[in-house]
């Protein structure tokens, strides 16, 4: 059977000729001999590479970080701040006893990486009183301070130094004029408000870098 092939093979070669119709018989005489069933080159299965937590990976649509979620408030407590702003300053290692019962390092010293993280005094610039709706909290009013630093300001424009700079100008003119409209807005936030929350930013420059 085998040699009959070869010899049918070799009738098909011979009688080649260019632009003829046998040059698709012999293509398809010659693909009938590989084995559709043989391994591809790889071995074993190859893992992925990188975390798929990481996608899409693409640039960011902004360069400061956004609180997109709140820890969950205790009413029963004294006001107080549920978070604090910090930015990751880089990463070491420590040298700690481990406290976990039935782990065979029970008791004994490991090396843990540890995130270094930096926390700058924050100063309060606003606040801002939500209202309950059917669909959730929803912001009634805000109320900015008086005083705004340079490092606030700078952060409203794309370009500091090409800007008129005129930013909560026209704001800080009703304190010195009359604080009645923020007095009003705050009482407002004190009458229907169930949820108040504070604006703030970070004093980078009290940071020793």
């Amino acid at each position: 059977m085998q040699a009959s092939r070869l010899k049918e093979k070799e009738e098909q070669r011979s009688t080649y000729r260019p632009g003829d119709s046998s040059t698709t018989i012999v293509k398809e005489t010659l693909c009938m001999d590989k084995n559709p069933n043989l391994p591809s080159h790889r071995k074993f299965e190859r893992p992925r590479h990188g975390s798929l937590g990481f996608l899409p990976r693409k640039r960011a649509s902004r360069h400061r970080g956004k609180a997109k979620a709140f820890p969950k408030d205790d009413a029963s407590k004294p006001v107080h701040l549920t978070a604090f702003l910090g930015y990751k300053a880089g990463m070491t290692h420590v040298v700690r006893d481990l406290d976990r019962p039935g782990s065979k390092m029970h008791k004994k010293e490991i090396v843990e990486a540890v995130t270094i993280i930096e926390t700058p005094p924050m100063v309060v610039v606003g606040v801002v009183g939500y209202v309950e709706t059917p669909r959730g909290l929803r912001s009634l009013t805000t109320v900015w301070a008086e005083h705004l630093s340079e490092e606030l300001k700078r952060r409203f424009y794309k370009n500091w130094y090409r800007s008129k700079k005129k930013a909560f100008t026209k704001y800080a003119k009703q304190h010195s004029n009359c604080a009645k409209p923020v007095l009003r807005e705050l009482e407002r936030i004190k009458k229907y408000c169930a949820v108040v929350r504070v604006i703030v930013h970070t004093q980078v420059r009290k940071v020793k870098l």
